[in-house]
């Protein structure tokens, strides 16, 4: 049930990065609101999935905080730097 529940929660995230794509694919970051409300639903996912991941072993792999730093150093933006 372990390995169903690690595997589960990859394809959920997969998913979410596809329905991300498939936005900005389709142009719906020019509905400026709409995509900021899903991006911040999306890093609150991530940061649930990230507390989820830490509080129970007590510790993080460094394999584990490589990868959620590097998707929260890509944040997906609207407007110029």
């Amino acid at each position: 049930i372990r390995y169903l529940h690690a595997n589960g929660a990859s394809m959920f995230f997969l998913c979410l990065f596809i329905h991300v794509g498939r936005g900005m694919y389709y142009g719906s970051f020019t509905m400026s609101e709409t995509w900021n409300i899903g991006i911040i639903l999306l890093f609150t996912v991530m940061a649930t999935a990230f507390m989820g991941y830490v509080l129970p072993w007590g510790q993080m792999s460094f394999w584990g905080a490589t990868v959620i730093t590097n998707l929260l150093s890509a944040i997906p933006y609207i407007g110029t730097i």
